[in-house]
């Protein structure tokens, strides 16, 4: 019996040092494992990256925008109608555009009882001083019956030409104005081109489109 026990016995304490030597060099084998454990990482922590995941919607920036309040400009104040005061004849004022000028001038039209011809101030055009002249006195003698159309002036050595151009639809001709009506066409374009003398008119003659108009 003895002999059975020690026999188990030298079975046993060589079992029990190889179970040692195992666990011994297991733990061995398994530094690294415990040293990243125990040792905190000496890396500089890397920043994550700030682009955003598929799933995640990026926020969009909220901008706030402040602004001043600007001053408004002063704003011009336009002169009172009719202050300006009336210029004297024959001279030459700017208008308001910049780009044309006026000539004021004197024309000569007819009183009501067709005998005199009274002198009026008027505004023309510095361009065409004349022709303009001519067109106001035409425009005031147009009636529902006579209706002229158009007109040209032509001056030639001191000789004014007006050429007359009636609309077809006017009911009469000018040769078919009575006296008074006569004068207070012919005779008012006639004294205003002669009565000018920087327009150096001494005569003025009629035509109705060319011909040759008798009064």
């Amino acid at each position: 019996m003895n002999k059975i026990i020690r026999r188990n016995q030298n079975y046993i304490f060589p079992l029990m040092l190889s179970a040692m030597a195992i666990a011994i060099s297991s733990c061995g084998s398994n530094p690294t494992v415990n040293n990243v454990e125990e040792t905190p990482s000496s890396r500089t922590p890397v920043a994550s990256s700030p682009l955003a995941t598929p799933n995640s919607v990026p926020e969009t920036p909220k901008i706030e925008i402040t602004t001043t309040p600007s001053t408004p400009s002063p704003t011009a104040k336009a002169a009172p109608f009719g202050t300006d005061s009336t210029p004297s004849s024959e001279s030459i004022n700017q208008n308001k555009t910049g780009n044309l000028k006026n000539s004021d001038i004197t024309v000569y039209t007819s009183d009501l009882q067709c005998q005199k011809l009274v002198p009026q101030k008027v505004s023309v055009s510095a361009n065409e001083p004349i022709k303009d002249a001519v067109g106001k006195i035409i425009a005031s003698k147009n009636t529902a019956d006579l209706n002229i159309a158009n007109y040209r002036v032509n001056v030639n050595n001191g000789t004014a030409t007006v050429d007359f151009r009636l609309s077809p639809d006017s009911p009469r001709q000018l040769v078919s104005l009575s006296s008074c009506e006569q004068f207070t066409l012919f005779q008012s374009i006639q004294k205003t081109l002669t009565s000018n003398p920087k327009w150096k008119v001494k005569n003025v003659r009629f035509t109705q489109s060319g011909e040759e108009i008798y009064l």
